[in-house]
Order: C-alpha cells, then sequence, then structure tokens
C-alpha cells in the first residue's frame, strides 16, 4: 500500500510479449539496445512455458515447426462464445512472428458490434495483419487504419495493456507511411521492459489490487484508518460512468472491478460512499443482459457465470430494490452450470473461482431461492468438498496439485457452506498459513488470465486471496461462539 494509498504490483513479464517485441524490434530495426535483453528473456523462459507461448517462443527464436492442434487449444481453452476471435488473434499473432501456415478468413470475428474498446481494437489489428500477409490488403479500411493510428496519439501506453500495444504496432509495421508512428509506439514500449529483460501483460492491475484488498483486509478488520484510506484512493478512480476499471491507466469499465469496489465501499461506509456505490450499481444495471446474467464489459456482449455472480454479491447491499434482479440472476447460474458442479472458464485458471463466487452470493441470502438455485448450490459445495486433495489444498483442476490461490478459493467456499466439516477448512487454512515465501512473497502459481486463455501474473493477488480466505475461515471460527452468546443475528 503506497503514499497514495493504492495497492500496487506491477506487472510480471510473459513470454508471449516478450517474444512479439522481440520480433517487432527484428523487424524494424529500432532500440537495438533493447533486443539483446528481450532475447535472452525469451531463451531463458522458453523452456517454462507450454501450449501457444512455447511455440511463440520458438518460432521467434528460429524454430520452423508450429504444432497442428496449437490454435484449437487456444479455442478450447476460451469460452465459446469467443472462440472464432480468439482462433482469429491467435492466427495473427503466429503470423507475425514468421510461423508458417494457412490463413482462414472469418469475417464473424472482426464484427465489433458489442464489443468492448480493447476487443476492438485487438480484432481490428488482428484483421489488418491477416489481411496484408495473406496478400488481401483491399479488406483494410481507412477506419480499420484510424482505429489503430489513434491508438498510438497519447503519450502514454493505451490503456495500460502492452499486447494490444504490439498487436497494433506489428499491424502498422504492414502498412505504408506509418514509420513515426511505430517509432513512437516503440519508445512507449521500451518503458514498460521489467528487470529482467521481458514484457508483460499489462503495465498493472493496481486498480482490481486495491479494491481485492481492501475487501480482504476488511474481511480481517483492519484499522479502520487503512480502509478508509484505501476507499477513498477507490472512490478517486471511479469513471464518471460510475464504473471501475482494473487500472487507474484505463477507462474501460467492467462488471468486476466494479462489483468488487461496490461491496467494500459499501462495507467501510455505507452513507460516506452512499453516491459511489448507488452510481457503482447503476453502471452494472446498464450492462445488465436481457437474460439476467451480466457481461464482463459492455451491454449486448455474452452473459458470463462468474460476472454474474459478482454483481448479485454487489446487489445484494440493496436486495430490497434488487429482488427480482437476483433471482434472475441466480436462474442464468442455473443454467450455466455444469454437471459436475462447475461453470464455463471464466477470468480464473482455477474452476473454483465462479464456484466460490457461486457460494459466496448465494450465502448472502441462504434461506432464499428455487429448489433449482438450492441444486446448484449443493453441486457446487460437492465440488469444492469433494474436490480438496490430501494436503488441505485444491488444484486449478481436477487432480492437479494444490496451489495457493486455488487453495484460497476453495477455503473462501467452504467457510460459505451452511454444513461443512470444520475439519476440512482447519487443514485447508493451514495449508495457506505454512506456503513457501519467495522474494516476491507468497510462491504461488499464476492464476489470472487476459486474454483468454493466457495466464498472467501479479504476485501480490496470491497475498490477497490468502488474507481474504484466512478472513473467512476466522468468522467462521468465531460465530458459533457469538451466537451462544447471542451477539450476532445468526
Amino acid at each position: 500500500m503506497g503514499p497514495d494509498a493504492a495497492v500496487r504490483d506491477p506487472c510480471r513479464s510473459r513470454v508471449l510479449e516478450s517474444a512479439l517485441t522481440m520480433r517487432l524490434l527484428e523487424r524494424t530495426g529500432l532500440r537495438p539496445d533493447l533486443y539483446a535483453a528481450v532475447e535472452t528473456y525469451v531463451q531463458r523462459q522458453a523452456p517454462e512455458t507450454t501450449g501457444f507461448e512455447r511455440t511463440m517462443a520458438e518460432i521467434t527464436l528460429g524454430g520452423k515447426n508450429v504444432r497442428s492442434d496449437v490454435l484449437a487449444e487456444v479455442v478450447r481453452a476460451a469460452p465459446d462464445f469467443t472462440g472464432s476471435r480468439k482462433r482469429v488473434l491467435a492466427q495473427a499473432l503466429l503470423a507475425v512472428v514468421g510461423a508458417p501456415g494457412e490463413i482462414t478468413w472469418e469475417p464473424a470475428a472482426f464484427d465489433t458490434a458489442f464489443l468492448h474498446s480493447w476487443a476492438s481494437v485487438q480484432m481490428t489489428a488482428a484483421k489488418v495483419i491477416l489481411a496484408a500477409v495473406s496478400g488481401q490488403s483491399a479488406r483494410i479500411s481507412d477506419e480499420d487504419v484510424r482505429c489503430l493510428a489513434d491508438t498510438q496519439r497519447a503519450p502514454r501506453l493505451w490503456e495500460g495493456n502492452v499486447l494490444i500495444h504490439l498487436s497494433v504496432l506489428h499491424a502498422l509495421t504492414l502498412l505504408p507511411n506509418t514509420g513515426r508512428l511505430v517509432a513512437a509506439g516503440v519508445d512507449t514500449l521500451a518503458a514498460q521492459v521489467r528487470s529482467d529483460g521481458g514484457l508483460p501483460f499489462v503495465s498493472d492491475v493496481d486498480t482490481w489490487c486495491t479494491a481485492t484488498a481492501g475487501v480482504a483486509l476488511a474481511a480481517v478488520n483492519a484499522a479502520e484508518p487503512t480502509l478508509r484510506a484505501l476507499a477513498d484512493r477507490l472512490a478517486a478512480c471511479q469513471q464518471p460512468g460510475g464504473g471501475w476499471s482494473y487500472s487507474d491507466t484505463a477507462v474501460q469499465t467492467d462488471v468486476d472491478d466494479t462489483s468488487v469496489a461496490v461491496q467494500f465501499l459499501d462495507r467501510v461506509d455505507s452513507r460516506r460512499y452512499r453516491g459511489s456505490v448507488r452510481r457503482g450499481i447503476r453502471s452494472l444495471m446498464a450492462v445488465r443482459g436481457t437474460d439476467g446474467g451480466f457481461p464482463t464489459y459492455v451491454a449486448g456482449a455474452a452473459s458470463e457465470a462468474s460476472m454474474t455472480a459478482a454483481a448479485l454479491d454487489a446487489l445484494t447491499l440493496r436486495s430490497d430494490r434488487h429482488a427480482g434482479h437476483i433471482a434472475e440472476g441466480l436462474r442464468f447460474l442455473v443454467s450455466q452450470q455444469n454437471e459436475d458442479g462447475s461453470f464455463p472458464p471464466d477470468w480464473s485458471s482455477s474452476r473454483l473461482h465462479t464456484v466460490c463466487r457461486v457460494l459466496l452470493c448465494t450465502s448472502r441470502r441462504p434461506r432464499s431461492g428455487s429448489a433449482t438455485v438450492r441444486r446448484m448450490v449443493g453441486r457446487a459445495a460437492a465440488l469444492v468438498i469433494g474436490g480438496q486433495n490430501d494436503d488441505g489444498g485444491w488444484g486449478q483442476q481436477a487432480g492437479d496439485a494444490s496451489d495457493v490461490i486455488s487453495t484460497a478459493y476453495g477455503l473462501t467456499a467452504l467457510c460459505s457452506i451452511p454444513d461443512a466439516d470444520p475439519r476440512a477448512a482447519a487443514v485447508a487454512a493451514e495449508f495457506l498459513a505454512h506456503a513457501p515465501r519467495g522474494a516476491d512473497g507468497l510462491q504461488a502459481i499464476p492464476d489470472s488470465i487476459g486474454p483468454r486463455p493466457f495466464v498472467f501474473t501479479v504476485p501480490v493477488l496470491a497475498e490477497i486471496f490468502t488474507l481474504l480466505a484466512l478472513g473467512h475461515f476466522d468468522r467462521r471460527l468465531a460465530a458459533p461462539a457469538a451466537r451462544a452468546q447471542g451477539t450476532t443475528r445468526g
């Protein structure tokens, strides 16, 4: 927590962006002072990566072979409604690093209706890249070029997104009369090089860290001045329309950040932040789908289970006003649940992320809900209880070794199940309490995803979700004694 009360931890380097940077510097001849460091990073990290990123690194380092299933792997790991866009994006990224392969044109993937600003720019860049490398430049319009060029007008990295910035620069290098724009863009990119020589996905996720850290600190009853400072900082980051973005360098709002920010502000001081909370809920309701669910970014986009659970959790603050919306949202969640109790892929590598959110939001109103909602809750609870490993933790997917963040989700979920075995929660807490630490804090495998399905690392998030889980555990321990003394309503 810095002097400005923001919880800041820069995003760590990733092979995907670093390989793209290496190829960009090769193609343009710009900033030779950076090339060696980026190349060394890619060489060092390539053996540690898998899947699509491994392929990107190997091609950039001179390899010629591309696994035949690499595109299908990307599509399979993303939500169904993003399939065509993910395939096109992966094709474009492979094309700019020089991977051989046939390019298939998918016009539907370039339809920007109902796309948020980042996706719109990203898909426009992919369109320009694929059109240029396949000899179909007639498909590139003046509007496409304007969309890309506009991201390079600001004095800093557009929306704090390094991957989109790189995609745009690669697209611009394939067009005439773009030399000055590209050179300026490379200078902007240079400011994002990390100490290990690599490039990150985004500059930071500081607003997300501040909001989630606030919720975690509130869960363990941190000092009121600390919570108030965090809340003031968060309120100052609210966008004019009422929502929040992931970083104070971005303006594209999303349901995830907005839901958590609203909850935290209301928890700290519902009167002081009444206006911020009201505008935040209005922002959420503005993107709500006709199916009762909530998308990640904009109205008209596909609703998602994880975002819906987060938004419903925020709406429980005003459950008297939003009872109907909550009921409809729960019906959407029921429709999204898989037979094993899990939900479709979201913005986390762990299947427990959405499950945890669903159990949290339904635990706020434990005696309400239809039989189908109760069945959904029962399935989710069974997945959590049955998925715990012998060491007390949970892995990202069934059969995976336990990791810190998945275990934090698992323990939080377990504490939301009324009749859960307290011994299971105790061994999970023990796992977290004794998790090894390194220079960056808790040693945790990365969990956050962006864009789907690529994983990125912000180490402080492991600390945040662990603290939140232990806070839930502590409250569950205290609840029976408090009820016995008549100090809670149960």
